[in-house]
């Protein structure tokens, strides 16, 4: 277990560094971040039994993807209201709700943990949100706060203490970049263990033990979209990277990157892991 750990990281009023930066590359990443994960947030959502007529509070709404995802889920009938802390990236949720036509979203910047809300809420989620707070558990004490008695918590985030595992003789540009994954989190003080310490966050805070999944987009294929999803990923972390000394950007080479990771794929025949995560449902009260 790295010294960041959610077990084991001091408590601090102070959030931690947000690794991947707040430019509009990484508005565009986080968007494109939705297509690779989508899938497993929507089916989150369904198990957790978010449907139509619900209120949503949805922390660190970023570009909005999770909220309009919900948006849809909840119908006209129900309401999302999409809090970040970032005012910048909320122009772009809000401009994305328009242009799909939703009329059930508001968008709030500010921190949920301290903001006063009129009325509670049905559910709460947040997707790769509680790796950057300072003190999970002290946060999602306050947030369920925002909840009526029964709600629903559904939370999505990495497991990066996984990665090396997953690690092989075969394939030292996949390790190498798992290995720079790594240490740039962990500099930041992020929890790298977050989707794991998703149970642990549940049950401190009174919730019941919640139903986990562990996800893992993978793939092998020539034309694999995992491999360019990586390129953004390095393009948002690169500033820290070499911020924190761990390596240059003539040593990471974003430009031929994907390229380099599909040849190596192919030829060790090992598919290519992209952050693994856990989803976490519970409902409060019971």
């Amino acid at each position: 277990m790295t010294k960041n750990s959610s077990e084991n990281k001091t408590s601090s009023n102070r959030d931690v560094t947000y690794t991947l930066g707040r430019t509009s590359h990484e508005t565009t990443r986080l968007i494109e971040q939705s297509i690779i994960y989508g899938e497993s947030t929507r089916l989150l959502c369904e198990l957790a039994d978010i449907s139509p007529g619900m209120r949503v509070l949805d922390i660190g709404s970023g570009a909005g993807d999770v909220a309009l995802m919900v948006g849809e889920m909840v119908g006209n009938s129900g309401q999302v209201v999409g809090v970040d802390v970032n005012p910048a990236i909320l122009e772009t949720a809000r401009q994305r709700a328009a242009n799909a036509g939703l009329k059930n979203m508001e968008f709030i910047a500010g921190d949920a943990r301290t903001l006063d809300f009129e009325g509670k809420f049905d559910a709460l989620v947040g997707r790769f949100v509680l790796m950057y707070m300072a003190d999970p558990v002290m946060a999602l004490k306050k947030l369920i706060t925002h909840l009526k008695p029964d709600g629903i918590v559904a939370f999505q985030e990495p497991e990066y203490t996984l990665y090396p595992a997953v690690s092989h003789p075969n394939t030292p540009l996949m390790n190498q970049l798992y290995r720079w994954i790594l240490e740039v989190f962990d500099h930041s003080g992020a929890h790298l263990d977050m989707g794991i310490g998703l149970y642990r966050a549940f049950v401190e805070v009174g919730l019941p033990p919640p139903e986990m999944h562990l996800h893992a987009p993978i793939g092998a294929e020539e034309d694999w979209t995992g491999y360019r999803y990586m390129v953004t990923i390095f393009q948002s972390l690169l500033p820290l990277i070499e911020k924190y000394g761990i390596a240059t950007a003539e040593e990471v080479d974003i430009e031929t990157l994907a390229e380099r990771l599909r040849n190596e794929v192919l030829l060790s025949k090992r598919p290519f892991f992209l952050p693994l995560h856990v989803t976490a449902h519970a409902r409060f009260g019971l």
